[in-house]
């Protein structure tokens, strides 16, 4: 199935978002497909949406990639200064690129339910976005419990799952490395597990 749009959703925050993203956008961009990233929120500095804006070919503005950012690296719910997060001007930016862009891949921010504020969250962003969901989880001990969790999530705010991607998360390795996308596999039969490989990713969601 082929989708305009998808939205990068983490586990966590650090769990490879920007990394996946950056590198699918390339990937899809090799193979000729008109590809471009989006990052609506960011904080502590606009460095995740510069290498969106170098992946999509340099054809984007910043501004155009992410409408909202703030130098703080905190929650935006926990900023000293409130962000004003307007979610019809972000849906209303997107629609422009997926006008103009065959495929517009949306980065989320921190976890799936990081605080926007007191009363939304990444979740509620994305229901509103209405995205099929690519969920990027850091191939570690515990991302069975975090994947499962964060899939429950999913479902509750309406979205639709397209697939896991265990991202390998560098530094030590673990036991759990070897068995995670298995026994992922076994538990979610009906939900494509893809371990690492980006390539194999595109041809999963765009062929």
């Amino acid at each position: 199935m082929k989708h305009r749009g998808l939205f990068i959703a983490g586990t966590d925050t650090g769990v490879g978002k920007t990394w996946t993203t950056v590198r699918l956008l390339r990937h899809l961009r090799t193979l000729g497909r008109d590809a471009v990233g989006m990052k609506p929120v960011e904080c502590g500095g606009r460095e995740d949406a510069a290498a969106l804006r170098d992946a999509s070919g340099g054809i984007l503005s910043l501004d155009e990639i992410n409408p909202v950012h703030t130098a703080e690296a905190l929650a935006p719910a926990a900023l000293t200064d409130p962000l004003s997060i307007d979610f019809d001007e972000i849906r209303a930016r997107y629609g422009i690129l997926a006008e103009r862009h065959g495929t517009v891949l949306v980065e989320g921010a921190g976890g799936w339910l990081v605080p926007l504020d007191r009363d939304r969250t990444m979740a509620d962003l994305a229901a509103v976005l209405g995205l099929p969901v690519l969920l990027v989880a850091a191939n570690r001990l515990g991302v069975l419990n975090h994947v499962l969790l964060t899939l429950r999530a999913v479902e509750t705010s309406g979205l639709v799952c397209r697939a896991i991607f265990l991202n390998d998360p560098g530094g030590i390795p673990d036991p759990s490395q070897r068995s995670n996308a298995r026994v992922l596999r076994g538990i979610l039969p009906a939900l494509p597990v893809v371990d690492g490989d980006i390539g194999a990713l595109g041809s999963l969601l765009y062929e």
